[in-house]
Order: structure tokens, then sequence, then C-alpha cells
């Protein structure tokens, strides 16, 4: 069974065939260019002129050109474009510094000491301006502009980042629903992936969780308040899909939506802003104080003597003291007392009332 990518996936694929095959062709373009300019550069410098090899040896070098562009153009890929940004401001702006300076060697004579002082300037302006740029570039904001880009990220402010975790949990889509939750959702393909691996497991839970997975993602794609992007950049020297997702995010300047704990705190250590349902979930139960009297259906036996044990709305456990008897009936109750635990609330109450559950029915 290959890749179930959700809805415009093909239409995707073809799309990223198309944009690989122009890069093959820049590529192609990128030898030709500097192999033949090489060439002819060499073949028509006076001083190389008696070499018959000299065309050659320019070809030679066109083609090295063109290589270690390549290999620039990979090594900064990975680079968050704003790192790429603050350096080349940095560098244009240290080069400027050092061109001003330099105003005042045009009155010394050209000498080889002169130039050799401007070089210097040059390089270590340049250097110190593209250091500062690529490290202070945070501390410089652009204004968010009013339109997006089809087919891009809207806003490198808005990006996030969802992991498996959030999207089989579905709570997610409820949440775009409402309109709490806008901008651009980034769906890495190594994360369609492992949701594809969970929906061919032999483990039948399993195998419900990643069709689930799948099936939220179709939903988050039909939303309008909403743009979902599959992205189909992947890290081959990291195995963990967690680890995958931190780059991703430091690369996109990105925030990650996770339940996993353990990837929360990973990113968070990082620099990258957290967004975690459940904490959201957590939040937003309602305040029970002590003291506060509530209508509560017992629902079963406590684990102490005479204890009942009711739920709320939102399923935060309550034990009644005392309140085994009413069984199946609703009683009224006062809170006692609220204890917070790692899996959640915990309601400590009494009977506000001993009789009242007795005369009920």
């Amino acid at each position: 069974m290959g890749l179930r990518i959700p809805a415009s996936g093909n239409m995707e694929r073809r799309e990223v065939m198309k944009l690989k095959w122009a890069w093959l062709g820049l590529k192609s373009v990128l030898f030709g260019v500097c192999s033949i300019g090489g060439y002819y550069a060499a073949a028509n410098m006076e001083s190389l002129a008696m070499f018959r090899w000299a065309p050659w040896a320019g070809l030679l070098m066109g083609m090295i050109t063109a290589m270690l562009v390549v290999a620039v153009e990979k090594l900064i890929r990975h680079v968050p474009l704003k790192v790429l940004f603050g350096g080349t401001f940095g560098l244009v702006l240290g080069l400027s510094i050092a061109k001003l300076v330099g105003y005042g060697l045009a009155t010394l004579q050209h000498t080889s000491a002169t130039i050799a002082l401007y070089i210097i300037l040059s390089c270590v302006f340049g250097y110190l301006g593209m250091v500062l740029g690529t490290i202070r570039i945070d501390e410089f904001r652009l204004p968010t502009l009013p339109w997006g880009t089809r087919g891009g990220y809207k806003s490198l402010q808005h990006i996030k980042v969802l992991d498996t975790s959030v999207i089989i949990d579905g709570r997610i889509a409820d949440i775009v629903e409402t309109g709490f939750m806008g901008g651009v959702l980034v769906i890495p393909e190594f994360v369609l992936q492992e949701l594809q691996h969970i929906a061919d497991s032999s483990d039948p839970t399993r195998r419900v969780r990643g069709r689930r997975g799948l099936d939220i993602i179709k939903r988050l794609q039909q939303e309008k308040s909403v743009e979902v992007k599959i992205e189909r950049q992947d890290f081959d020297n990291l195995n963990d899909v967690d680890a995958k997702l931190v780059a991703l995010s430091l690369q996109m300047n990105a925030k990650i939506v996770t339940n996993d704990y353990n990837l929360a705190k990973v990113a968070e250590v990082q620099g990258i802003k957290v967004l975690n349902i459940n904490q959201l979930a957590n939040a937003l139960k309602p305040v029970v104080l002590p003291g506060e009297v509530l209508r509560l259906q017992i629902l079963r036996e406590g684990k102490e003597q005479g204890q009942g044990i009711a739920y709320l709305e939102d399923g935060t456990m309550v034990v009644v003291e005392n309140a085994s008897r009413h069984l199946g009936k609703e009683v009224d109750v006062a809170v006692t007392s609220i204890l917070q635990t790692t899996a959640g609330r915990l309601i400590f109450t009494t009977l506000k009332d001993a009789d009242h559950g007795r005369h009920q029915h």
C-alpha cells in the first residue's frame, strides 16, 4: 500500500516532480555557462595565448566553479531565510563602512601598502557585519504583509508544524473549526509516512488511530481559516521523527503543535515555541472553588469505604464522601478540596444534604 497523501496529494506530487526537473535544468545551464565561459575566457587571455591547453584548463575551472556553487547551494539550503538575510545585510553594511573608511586612503598614493590595507579593512568590516547581522537578526522585525502568496507561507510568525500525536488526537481540527487557531499548518511528509505505518499496522487499535489521523488531515484541508501545507523536505542525517520536527521548526522559525511531553521539553530547550493541546484543555477546564455546591450523579463506588464517584462534564473525577448509598442518583455536594495530579484534577466533596438523595425517587 503506497503513501496515502490526503486531498490534492497527487497534484502536489506532480508539482514536486516539475520542480525537481526545473532545478535539474537550472543546474545543467549553470554547468554549461560556466564551462563554456571558462573555455572562451582562457582562450582570449593574451597571457595564456601561447599555451594550447589553456582553453581546456579554463573549461575545467568553469566546471569546478559550478560544482562549488552547487555545494554552497546545498550548504545554505538548510539555513533559515532570516539568517541569510541578516548575514547579507550585515555584509553589505560592513563593506559600505569599509568603503567610507577607504575614502581617507584615497588621498594617499596607491601603493601596494594602501591597496593591501583597503583589502584588510574590507575583510574585517565585511566579516564583522556578516556575523553581527546573522546573530542579531532576531531583533529586527519586518512588518506583516496583509496578503499571502498562493502556494507559499503567508507569514513566518504564523507557521505551526503538527506532529503525529496531535493529528491522531483530533482535537486540533475542532480548535481550527472554532477559529481559535489560524495561519499556516505544516504537516511534514515524514509525519505522513509515520501515519501510514500506523494505519497499515497489524494491530487493529493502531490501525484505527492511523486512519483517524489521515481523516483529521482531510478535515483540516477543508477548513478555509487555515492553509495546510505538506512539507516535502526531509533530514536524511536524522532518524528520529522528533529530531526532524525540531530541525524543521528551527529552519522555518515555526511553532510546534504537539501532545508529546518529551518533544515539547526538547523543543523548548532549543528555543522553539510549543503549543500543547493538553495544556490548552487543562486551562479551559471550569474553575471549581472550595465551598462551591455542585449537583452530580453518583456513578460508582470509590476505593474507600462509603465513597461515591462522579464526574464533571469535562471528565474531571469527583470523590464524594459517604455517597455510595446514593449510587445512580443525583445529589448536591460541597467542594472541600482540589488535588492537582499529573493525570489531571481530583476534586473531593461531601454531601451537602445527607437526606437529599435518600428522598429522591
